[in-house]
């Protein structure tokens, strides 16, 4: 085992601990978080290259089937059901599969879907956004719920109307920096708004292509109108924002990279937010 692969590990078996142990002293509210916090870190190494990572391929379909059972606790949390959907037995079974993740062969002991994209593709993973074959009319993207409208690029919608009390919510996309910013055929941004599991919870919107590529960056300067007012969206909801481009070789739309926003980042005026491969 590497020396990097150890500390990751030891620091993951030091959270998953510290949300359980939350979680059985009735701290809900640091429980979730915990939980919350580990997940993210989980979808992050499941969908990360594997060039980029200590782990199979094999070893990160576990790692993201935890992460949805941390989510899923966390969600059950938060559930206003009497009935918990996943309970604390369950997740603890799930910390000696964490710890030999490196050696851990056996089937996992629950039947759970990994959503370590959170509907996102991984870097390279093309979608087929506009046709399938000879079919130009299109569907939804990859990772769109049936219950939204088929899409593509340039779909903002309005504003929503204003309601006493409530906060809407302008995201301004000024510009992404990459290195290869040129080499990047007709790029645009795709922007969502998901729950901790990965469900949207407003219409998929897509930019318009960009305005104009120079030096290393990509320039859009566009508002999205997120479509849902701030106090309505659950807690631990996220806004991901997938940067696209074409591959005329393949006739596919690739997703290169994406970022995301958490509710607590949210504020007045211009942030910079990381982007991730």
């Amino acid at each position: 085992m590497s020396e990097a692969a150890r500390s990751l590990l030891q620091r993951w078996g030091a959270s998953f601990r510290k949300g359980t142990d939350f979680d059985s002293w009735g701290q809900l509210v640091e429980a979730i978080d915990e939980y919350q916090i580990l997940a993210r870190h989980l979808q992050k190494e499941a969908q990360s290259q594997h060039n980029n990572s200590e782990f199979t391929e094999d070893q990160k379909k576990t790692i993201a089937k935890i992460a949805t059972c941390l989510e899923l606790r966390s969600a059950a949390l938060q559930s206003t059901q009497s009935q918990e959907e996943f309970k604390l037995e369950d997740l603890k079974k799930l910390e000696p599969i964490l710890k030999n993740i490196l050696t851990y062969n056996k089937e996992f002991p629950f039947d759970v879907q990994p959503v370590p994209l959170r509907k996102i593709l991984a870097p390279g993973e093309e979608e087929h956004l506009e046709f399938e074959e000879d079919d130009e009319e299109g569907g939804a993207g990859a990772g769109s719920p049936n219950s939204f409208p088929a899409r593509v690029p340039g779909t903002l919608l309005p504003r929503l109307p204003s309601e006493p009390g409530m906060t809407l919510l302008t995201i301004n996309i000024e510009k992404i920096g990459l290195k290869d910013a040129g080499q990047c055929i007709d790029p645009y941004i795709t922007v969502s708004v998901k729950d901790l599991n990965g469900i949207d919870l407003t219409p998929v919107q897509d930019t318009p292509v960009a305005l104009r590529k120079e030096d290393t960056y990509v320039h859009f300067n566009v508002d999205i109108e997120i479509q849902k007012h701030i106090e309505r969206l659950t807690k631990g909801a996220a806004i991901f924002f997938e940067f696209k481009h074409y591959k005329p070789k393949k006739r596919f739309t690739s997703t290169k990279c994406f970022a995301f926003m958490e509710m607590d980042e949210i504020k007045p005026g211009a942030i910079v937010i990381e982007l991730s491969p």
